[in-house]
C-alpha cells in the first residue's frame, strides 16, 4: 500500500546544495536507509519528510488516513514526566486507556476507601479489557529494559542525553504509526540493545526511514537505500551488502561515460586549437557542443576521503595496568585488573552502559586515576582520546585555525609533508569551507574535524571511545583502513559490531561487578564463543530498578541505563554527564507488578509446560512421518514456532520469579 509520496524536494544551506529535485514513493513494508557523507544533509532530508523543517521547493504528500512519527537525534522532553509516563504518552485510545487505568490505581493507594476511585478503577478496567490493552504497559517495561532503562518511574530531567533518546525510542516503537522515521537510532545504546531494536524492526509493520552508520544493523534491516552524494539522490532497492555492489556497477558505468567524454572532448580541442572559426551552421554547432562537454563534467570534488596521517615510533614501553581498580560510592566499576599492551595491539572494549568501559580510557588517558594500582605509560608514548563527549570548541575559530592549532604541517603515511590545508581536503573540507566557522558545520562534520585534529598530532597510542557516534558511512570506512595499517596500539570502546569486526583482534568484556573478562578474536568470534545468550540475563552484580518482560529486573543498578560509564553511588567522575541515578540520594523506586505481569505470574507454569507437550508430540509426529516430505515439512515449521514460543516463555518465567523476589525481598527490607 502507498503510503507517502516525495516530489521534487530540494534544500541549499548558505550556497550548499544538500539535495536538489529528490523524488520518490515510500510504500508499506519499505525499510529505507539513508547513506551519504556528514554534511549532505540526511538529517536535514528526514525533517524535511517529516514536515519539521521546511524544504526551498517540492513537497511531501501524505494522505490523511497516514500517520508518521519522527525520532529526533535530540528529542524535547517535559523533566517532571516519568519514563514511563513519557513512553505511554501517545494520543491512542488504548495508551489514554493505560493512562487512566494508571491514574485511577494511584489515586486508589492513596484513598482505599474512596467509592468514586473504585468505581473509576472499574470503569478503566473495563476500557482496558474491551480495547486490549492490558499488554501495552508490559511491552513498554520490556522495551524500556531491553534499551537499557532499568527505572520506569525515574524523572526525565534526571536522565542524561542518551537516556533520555531511548525514552522517546520506545515511546515512538510502542505508538502505532504508518512511516516511522529514525534519526541514528544505534546512538547511545549498547550491543544487546542494538540486536534487540534490530529485531523490533525487522518484524515492525509500516514503512521504516532511518540515517545510521551502523552497517549491519542497515545490512540487516533495510530493503532499500537512498544515497545522497553531492546534492542528488542514487536509489537502491537492496540492503546494504547488496547497494555496496550496485553502487560499484554505477560508478564503473560512470567512469566508463567519463572516460569517453573525455576522449571526445580532446578530439573537439585539437579541433578549436586548430583555429576553426564559428562560420558555418555546423561549426557552430561544433562549437556548441564542445562548450557543453567541458560543462558536463562531473563535480570536480570527488567526495572520497583519504586519511593517510603518520604515527611517532613506539618504544618498548607503552601501557601497563598493574592490579588497576575504581569504585563510586558503593559500586565497582574495575576491580584488579592488570594488562600490559603489546605493539599493535587491537582490543574492543565492550558491555552494557554504565559498566565502566568509558572509564577505563580515562584511567589510560590519565584523566582519572586509580583507587588502587597503577597505570604506567611508557616516555615514548603520545596518546590520541577521541571521547564520546564532544570536547568544547571555540565555534567562532576558523576550521582551518583548528587543525593549525594542533599541526602547520603533517607529516603523511608515505613520508611526504602536506599543509594543514591539503589534510583538510583530503579529509572532504574544501578550501571555501576551510575558511568557515566551525558554528557552520553539520554535527557530524565537526565530529570528522576532532578526529582529524588528533589523528594530525601522530598519536603512536589511539584511544577511541564510541567513535561512530556521528560519524558517517564513508568516514568510518576510511578510519578502519587507517586503523588496519596503523603501527600503534588501538584501544576503541564500540557498540558497533561491524566496526569492531574490522578493526579488533581481542575483546575486554565488561560482565559487571568490576569483571573484565578478555577474549582472544573479533566481536564475532566474542559472541559465537559465548552463545545466544538472553538478552535479559541479569548482571553479576548489584541489584537495581525494575525490569520489564524478558529482562532481568536486576543489573548493576539503575546507572546501568546511564549514556556514559558511570556510578550508581556517590559522584560522577569529573567531565562525565550527569547520571541517571544522580548519585546516592535518589531514592529507591517502588517495586510491583502490573495487572498483566501478576496474571501472567499466575499461568506461566501451565503455559510451559503446554508447549513443551505440544513441543513433544511433534517431535513424535516426526518420527512417524516416514517419507512423507509435505507431512516433515510442516511438522519442521511447526517445530520452529514452537521451539521460539518456549524460549519466549521461558525469558517471560525468569523475569517473573526474579521480580517477585525482588518485591519480596523489599517488603522485609528495614527502611533507612
Amino acid at each position: 500500500m502507498h503510503l507517502l509520496s516525495i516530489e521534487h524536494l530540494t534544500k541549499t544551506y548558505g550556497e550548499k546544495k544538500l539535495f536538489e529535485d529528490v523524488s520518490f514513493g515510500i510504500s508499506e513494508g519499505d525499510k529505507i536507509g539513508i547513506i551519504g557523507v556528514n554534511g549532505t544533509g540526511k538529517s536535514t532530508f528526514l525533517k524535511a519528510i517529516a514536515g519539521i523543517e521546511p524544504a526551498d521547493s517540492g513537497k511531501v504528500v501524505i494522505p490523511p488516513r497516514v500517520s508518521v512519527r519522527m525520532l529526533l537525534q535530540n528529542p524535547e522532553f517535559d523533566p517532571e514526566e516519568t519514563v514511563l509516563e513519557h513512553v505511554l504518552g501517545g494520543d491512542t485510545p488504548q495508551l489514554r486507556a493505560v493512562r487512566e487505568h494508571a491514574a485511577a490505581l494511584e489515586g486508589l493507594e492513596l484513598h482505599p476507601q474512596s467509592e468514586e476511585l473504585q468505581q473509576r478503577l472499574l470503569r478503566a478496567g473495563a476500557a482496558m479489557d474491551e480495547l486490549d490493552a492490558w499488554q501495552l504497559e508490559s511491552d513498554a517495561r520490556t522495551a524500556l529494559s531491553k534499551l537499557g532503562l532499568r527505572d520506569p518511574e525515574a524523572r526525565l530531567g534526571t536522565l542524561s542525553g542518551g537516556q533520555r533518546k531511548r525514552a522517546a525510542m520506545a515511546a515512538a516503537l510502542l505508538s502505532p504509526s504508518d512511516v516511522l522515521i529514525l534519526d541514528e537510532p544505534t546512538n547511545h545504546i549498547d550491543n544487546e540493545s542494538v540486536a534487540w531494536l534490530e529485531g523490533m524492526l525487522q518484524k515492525r509493520r509500516g514503512a521504516l526511514l532511518m540515517v545510521t552508520h551502523d552497517r549491519y544493523f542497515l545490512d540487516r534491516v533495510s530493503n532499500r537505500v537512498v544515497e545522497l552524494d553531492r546534492g542528488r539522490a542514487f536509489f537502491y532497492t537492496a540492503n546494504y551488502s547488496r547497494f555496496l555492489e550496485l553502487k560499484l556497477e554505477r560508478e564503473e558505468r560512470e567512469a566508463s561515460s567519463e572516460a569517453k567524454r573525455q576522449n571526445l572532448l580532446r578530439n573537439e580541442l585539437a579541433w578549436i586549437r586548430r583555429g576553426a572559426k564559428a562560420r558555418s551552421t555546423k561549426q557552430k554547432a561544433r562549437i556548441e557542443r564542445f562548450e557543453a562537454l567541458k560543462a558536463s563534467g562531473p563535480d570536480k570534488t570527488s567526495g572520497k576521503l583519504d586519511l593517510s596521517v603518520a604515527s611517532s615510533r613506539l618504544g618498548r614501553k607503552i601501557v601497563e595496568l598493574d592490579g588497576v581498580a575504581k569504585r563510586y560510592g558503593e559500586r565497582t566499576l574495575i576491580a584488579d585488573f592488570s594488562y600490559i599492551a603489546v605493539p599493535e595491539d587491537r582490543v574492543g572494549i565492550i558491555g552494557r552502559n554504565g559498566s565502566g568501559k568509558s572509564t577505563l580510557l580515562k584511567l589510560i588517558a590519565g584523566r582519572l586515576q586509580p583507587d588502587a594500582g597503577e597505570v604506567a605509560i611508557g616516555p615514548t608514548v603520545r596518546i590520541g582520546y577521541f571521547s564520546q563527549e564532544h570536547e568544547e570548541m571555540d565555534e567562532s575559530m576558523r576550521v582551518i585555525e583548528y587543525i593549525r592549532e594542533q599541526a602547520e604541517q603533517v607529516r603523511t603515511a608515505d613520508g611526504t609533508t602536506i599543509s594543514a590545508g591539503q589534510l583538510l581536503e583530503r579529509f572532504l573540507f574544501p578550501p571555501a569551507m576551510q575558511w568557515s566557522p566551525i558554528a557552520k558545520l553539520s554535527g557530524g562534520e565537526k565530529r570528522r574535524l576532532q578526529l582529524l585534529r588528533i589523528l594530525s598530532g601522530a598519536p603512536n597510542v589511539l584511544l577511541l571511545d564510541e567513535p561512530t557516534n556521528d560519524l558517517d558511512i564513508a568516514t568510518l570506512g576510511v578510519l578502519e583502513d587507517y586503523l588496519e595499517d596503523f603501527p600503534g596500539v588501538v584501544l576503541v570502546v564500540s557498540h558497533d559490531r561491524y566496526f569492531l569486526d574490522r578493526t579488533v583482534e581481542r575483546i575486554f568484556a565488561f560482565e559487571g561487578g568490576g569483571t573484565i573478562v578478555e577474549h582472544t578474536g573479533n566481536y564475532s568470534e566474542y559472541e559465537e564463543s559465548r552463545g545466544k545468550k538472553s538478552l535479559a540475563e541479569p548482571e553479576q552484580a548489584g541489584a537495581g530498578g525494575r525490569g520489564g518482560a524478558g529482562a532481568a529486573p536486576g543489573g548493576q543498578g539503575a546507572s546501568a541505563a546511564a549514556g556514559g560509564d558511570r556510578p550508581a553511588g556517590g559522584s560522577a567522575p569529573p567531565g562525565e554527564p550527569a547520571d541517571a541515578a544522580a548519585g546516592a540520594a535518589r531514592r529507591e523506586p517502588k517495586l510491583r507488578m502490573s495487572y498483566q505481569e501478576q496474571k501472567d505470574f499466575e499461568a506461566i507454569d501451565g503455559r510451559i509446560e503446554e508447549t513443551e507437550a505440544k513441543l513433544a508430540r511433534v517431535h513424535e509426529e516426526m518420527g512417524e512421518s516416514g517419507s512423507d516430505s509435505v507431512r516433515l515439512q510442516r511438522l519442521m515449521a511447526e517445530q520452529a514456532e514452537l521451539e521460539a514460543r518456549l524460549e519466549e516463555l521461558l525469558e517471560r518465567w525468569t523475569y517473573l520469579n526474579e521480580l517477585s523476589e525482588q518485591i519480596e525481598a523489599q517488603k522485609t527490607k528495614p527502611r533507612s
